[in-house]
């Protein structure tokens, strides 16, 4: 796995544990840190993933709910909604990956962590959010 991948992917693990038990964000990084070990420019880039989704979760699922209608968000499953964030997170909000790069960095953890179909529906939802890049970044104040 790449070491960005890595990265994405530790913090993809912290906030699917922290979507499903409520544990302080925090505290599971630093655990999900002492099994994963991380070179320290790769533990910011998981910690900026984790803090800057969650205070804005309810925007995220809001954008993704448009995407996906046929899939209340609720019914999404936990590492799907996660996967979906983070990548969206990443192209609209931070800016610091490019769409493309973004989408296949989702697939690939979509085909590690998610079922069969996880990475088709990852791609499709997140295929007809790019396009949405600029208004996604306006309706949640950034430009």
């Amino acid at each position: 796995m790449k070491s960005r991948t890595k990265a994405r992917s530790v913090a993809l693990q912290v906030l699917y544990e922290v979507d499903v038990t409520g544990h302080p964000p925090g505290k599971v990084l630093e655990e999900r840190l002492v099994d994963e070990a991380l070179d320290p420019a790769l533990v910011d880039f998981s910690h900026q993933i984790i803090f800057g989704i969650i205070p804005i979760v309810k925007q995220l699922d809001d954008f993704i709910a448009q995407h996906a209608p046929e899939w209340p968000l609720d019914q999404v499953a936990t590492i799907d909604r996660n996967i979906l964030r983070i990548a969206l997170w990443e192209f609209a909000v931070s800016g610091c990956t490019p769409v493309k790069v973004a989408i296949n960095e989702a697939i690939e953890l979509a085909k590690i962590y998610g079922s069969d179909s996880t990475p088709r529906f990852v791609n499709g939802v997140l295929g007809s959010l790019a396009s949405r890049q600029n208004e996604i970044k306006q309706a949640l104040g950034l430009t």
